[in-house]
């Protein structure tokens, strides 16, 4: 269930934070290897490296010829794909300054309406009441991208490409990781500006990072500690749709349970007489996991949009 309320604030002014419009990809990447990359997966896999996202929020592209919308807020910490088809047409997202309880704000430039990036509801203009639909996506760091996806492709930078600059300093994610660090969550927490938001329960942090699972009008957060507490597998029904939810940390992935008893055990999910990626729900034996498509966000903004009681509790 949706909270009602959402409050829309405008903090800077409409492509002051510039989308990328126009993708470049390569096989190279100039980041770290323990740095977090979205991946989409298409013929190559496509990874989209949270460092170049957070200086540009959205990245318009098509995989596979589905136009989508790579997008990335640095506040929630909310990485999700979208299909940015409505009524048959391509929307082409922008940023628009403003937030949304925290949230990214997108415009398309088609009409102008204006969308909530954790929800993909649009809040207002020609569209108001519309919601983005969801496409699978994974949250990994880039040596497993490499590892896993050999001949995928990187999205190249848009900064620091001109004579004497370099993409690790126009791209530098020290202010982001800062925020990361800091208990304080929201726009306060990152900026400094407005007041600190409460967050009155004490079995999870704001900012503990949660994938959530929609379906059918229920929806079902699942926070990386209670994934650990689990063993790192762990299964669940969200409505009538049976899930199991594997964990590395903070990186989370979600399937359609085919019925299997997984178990992590010397650092392999293992189960029905084979290892599995938990990244791309493979098996050694050539099987494959349907994925479900997820929200990957902090729980702050999982709550924001969906309540406080739509958290996994075991």
């Amino acid at each position: 269930m949706e909270t009602e309320e959402t409050e829309i604030r405008e903090v800077l002014p409409r492509d002051a934070i510039p989308s990328i419009d126009d993708p470049e990809f390569g096989p190279s990447y100039f980041g770290e290897g323990s740095d977090e990359v979205i991946v989409v997966d298409g013929d190559p896999a496509r990874a989209y490296p949270v460092r170049v996202l957070s200086y540009h929020e959205v990245v318009n592209d098509a995989v596979a010829e589905v136009p989508i919308a790579v997008t990335w807020c640095p506040i929630c910490w909310s990485a999700l794909v979208y299909d940015r088809r409505v009524d048959g047409e391509a929307l082409t997202f922008g940023v628009s300054g403003n937030l949304a309880d925290d949230s990214l704000v997108l415009y398309d430039r088609e009409t102008g309406s204006e969308w909530q990036q954790t929800s993909g509801r649009c809040l207002r203009g020609p569209h108001e009441g519309r919601t983005l639909a969801l496409r699978p996506s994974a949250v990994v760091t880039y040596d497993r991208f490499r590892d896993e996806y050999p001949d995928g492709v990187v999205l190249q930078p848009v900064r620091g490409r001109g004579p004497g600059e370099s993409p690790a300093a126009a791209y530098d994610m020290a202010p982001y990781e800062g925020y990361r660090e800091r208990s304080a969550f929201g726009l306060h927490g990152m900026r400094g500006e407005g007041e600190p938001r409460e967050w009155d329960r004490a079995d999870l942090d704001p900012k503990t990072v949660v994938l959530g699972v929609e379906h059918g009008g229920d929806a079902v957060g699942y926070p990386a500690p209670a994934v650990e507490a689990e063993g790192g597998v762990l299964a669940d029904r969200v409505g009538d749709l049976a899930v199991v939810v594997f964990g590395d940390g903070d990186r989370l992935y979600a399937y359609e349970d085919p019925g299997v008893e997984f178990e992590r055990r010397d650092g392999e999910i293992r189960g029905d007489g084979t290892t599995w990626s938990a990244a791309t729900g493979e098996s050694a034996d050539g099987r494959r996991l349907d994925p479900v498509t997820t929200r990957r966000l902090f729980a702050f903004a999982w709550q924001d949009i969906h309540g406080p009681e739509a958290f996994y509790t075991g």
